[in-house]
């Protein structure tokens, strides 16, 4: 039974993962030097409502096994980048496997209004992808598998 479980949890392990997700339509991808430094991060402006920005991105990263969590937005600095202004953050995780981090900025003073090219924008919108590799994740469930097999051998005796 323990090796069918293992078998099915490296399946699982195994899907491929999904692609960094496109920018939502009727938003601007950001060109800031922040915004472009890495492939696994994008910015843009859009006028979207959290529900509808986050109803976006649990349908274009799906997976098989997959949760949401509300974190507060200071860890924003941490997660997304150093200097990042976060009105909300939330992550979409496929456990043992990628996540996806939402960051959104929304003014609320008249000095933080977001104008670019005479359109103005609700909020910005910063996403973190944070990938693994498959032989990462099955070189943990491996080690995860033996750890688990030696404390049952080890506890059995108590």
């Amino acid at each position: 039974m323990k090796i069918i479980i293992a078998i099915l949890i490296g399946i699982y392990l195994m899907l491929p993962s999904p692609k960094f997700p496109d920018v939502p339509p009727g938003s601007l991808q950001s060109n800031e030097p922040a915004d472009t430094e890495s492939v696994y991060r994008q910015a843009y402006y859009t006028n979207l409502a959290r529900p509808e920005i986050m109803d976006y991105y649990d349908r274009a990263f799906r997976g098989p096994i997959q949760y949401r969590l509300n974190l507060p937005p200071e860890d924003a600095y941490s997660v997304i980048r150093d200097q990042t202004r976060s009105s909300f953050l939330e992550q979409i995780v496929h456990p043992g496997r990628e996540s996806l981090y939402i960051n959104a900025f929304v003014p609320t003073k008249p000095t933080e209004q977001i104008n670019i090219n005479g359109v103005h924008y609700l909020n910005k919108v910063t996403i973190r992808y944070l990938p693994s590799h498959p032989i990462s994740r099955l070189t943990v469930l491996a080690l995860s598998s033996l750890l688990f097999l030696w404390l049952v051998k080890e506890y059995s005796h108590v």
